[in-house]
C-alpha cells in the first residue's frame, strides 16, 4: 500500500494551487485571453493528466528507471539541443513548440539527472570518497545539461538542477574534501560568467534591482515592488480569496513564478504559512520513504524527487519576498505551466511507488 500520508499532502497541495492559481489569473486571463477561464481550464486539463501519471507511475515498478536512466538521459540532451531551433520568448528559448502546445526540456533534464544520479550512487556506493567514482561520473552527467540550459538563458533551472545533484552526492556519501572542492569550482564558475557578457549581465542587472528594486520601479523593479505591495498588504489574515488587488493588471504574469505573492494578499500571514507547513510535511513524508526504501536505488530516487519540490519552493517563496535576486521559477503545483506540473505528478507517484514497494518488503 502506498504512503496515504504523502498522496494526501500531493492531493492537497494541487487542490489548493488550482484555487489560487484561478484566483490570480482570472484578471489576467480575461484582459488578454478575452476569458477569465483560459489559464484555469488548461490547468485543470493539466492537472487530470498529472493525475491519471501519478496514478501510472504509483504503480509501475520505480526499478525500470534505472533500467532506462541512460536513454532519457540522452533523450533530454536532444531536446535542449532542439531548443535553440525554437522562437526566442522573452529573450530566452525554454520551449519546444508542437503546434498549440509545448514543453519544457529543462523538466525532463531535471527527472533524468535524478534518476542517473541515483543509479551511479548505488552502483559506487562503497567508493563515493573516491575522486574516479564519486566525483568523476557526476560530474561528466551534470555538465552537458548545464551548459545547455544556462545558455537559454535559464539560470534558475541550472541552480535548481546544481542543488539537486550537490543533495543526492552529499547524502549519498560523498567526501567532505569533495564538497568543499566542488563549491570552489562553483564559486570559479560564477567568477568566469564575467567573461561571458549576456550571462554576467543578466545576473548583475537581477542583483542590483535586488539590492533596491526601488532603483527602477518602473522597469526591472517593478515586478518585486508589486509582489511586495501585494505580500504587505495582506497582514495577518488576507483580503479574502478572489479579493486580491494586485492581480488587476498591477503584478505582471501573477498566475506565473508570482502566484505565491496573490496567495499571501488574498489569504495573509496565516495562508501563506499554511502553504508553507505543506511543502515541508510533503519533504518529510518524502525523507521518510527514502529511509524505508528496500534499495539505495530507491532511497536516493525518493531524495532527488523529493528535494526538487523543497528546494523549487523555497527559491520560488525567496524570490517573490526579495530574499534572494529573481531567478524566474515556479512555485510547484501553484504555478501556471503543464509541463511542469504534469512531471511532478508523475515523479510523486514514483515516490508512492518506492512507499508502496517498501511496504510489501516489510510484509
Amino acid at each position: 500500500m502506498v504512503d496515504l500520508t504523502f498522496l494526501l499532502l500531493v492531493i492537497i497541495l494541487v487542490t489548493f494551487g488550482l484555487i489560487v492559481m484561478f484566483s490570480a489569473s482570472y484578471a489576467n486571463a480575461y484582459y488578454y485571453k478575452g476569458n477569465s477561464f483560459h489559464y484555469i481550464t488548461r490547468q485543470l486539463f493539466f492537472a487530470i493528466i498529472g493525475i491519471f501519471a501519478l496514478i501510472f507511475t504509483a504503480n509501475f515498478d520505480y526499478h525500470i528507471w534505472k533500467k532506462y536512466a541512460l536513454m532519457i538521459y540522452f533523450i533530454s540532451i536532444v531536446f535542449l539541443v532542439l531548443v535553440y531551433t525554437q522562437p526566442v520568448i522573452n529573450d530566452a528559448r525554454r520551449w519546444i513548440f508542437i503546434g498549440s502546445l509545448n514543453f519544457q526540456p529543462s523538466e525532463i533534464a531535471k527527472f533524468s539527472i535524478i534518476i542517473l544520479y541515483a543509479k551511479i550512487i548505488e552502483r559506487n556506493k562503497e567508493r563515493m570518497s573516491t575522486f574516479l567514482y564519486g566525483i568523476w561520473p557526476f560530474a561528466l552527467i551534470l555538465v552537458l545539461p548545464c551548459v545547455l540550459i544556462i545558455f537559454e538563458p535559464h539560470i534558475s533551472a541550472t541552480i535548481l538542477i546544481v542543488g539537486i545533484a550537490a543533495t543526492m552526492l552529499f547524502i549519498g556519501g560523498l567526501a567532505w574534501k569533495w564538497i568543499v572542492m566542488a563549491l570552489g569550482g562553483g564559486t570559479a564558475v560564477i567568477i568566469l560568467t564575467r567573461f561571458i557578457p549576456p550571462i554576467y549581465e543578466r545576473f548583475m542587472s537581477r542583483f542590483e534591482i535586488w539590492q533596491d528594486p526601488f532603483k527602477d520601479p518602473r522597469g526591472d523593479g517593478f515586478q518585486t515592488i508589486q509582489s511586495l505591495y501585494a505580500i504587505g498588504s495582506g497582514g495577518l489574515f488576507g483580503a479574502g480569496i478572489g479579493n486580491s488587488k494586485q492581480k488587476y493588471l498591477f503584478l505582471p504574469e501573477p498566475q506565473n513564478d508570482f502566484v505565491f505573492a496573490i496567495g499571501c494578499e488574498e489569504l495573509g500571514f496565516i495562508g501563506a504559512v499554511i502553504i508553507i507547513i505543506l511543502f515541508i510535511m510533503l519533504i518529510w513524508r518524502g525523507f521518510a520513504i527514502a529511509l524505508k526504501a528496500r534499495d539505495v536505488f530507491g532511497s536516493m530516487l525518493a531524495v532527488g524527487l523529493t528535494i526538487q519540490v523543497g528546494l523549487q519552493a523555497f527559491l520560488n517563496i525567496a524570490v517573490v519576498t526579495n530574499t534572494i535576486p529573481a531567478t524566474g521559477i515556479s512555485l510547484p503545483f501553484f504555478s501556471y505551466g503543464g509541463t511542469s506540473l504534469i512531471m511532478l505528478l508523475a515523479q510523486m507517484g514514483i515516490v508512492l511507488n518506492i512507499s508502496r514497494y517498501s511496504a510489501i518488503e516489510k510484509e
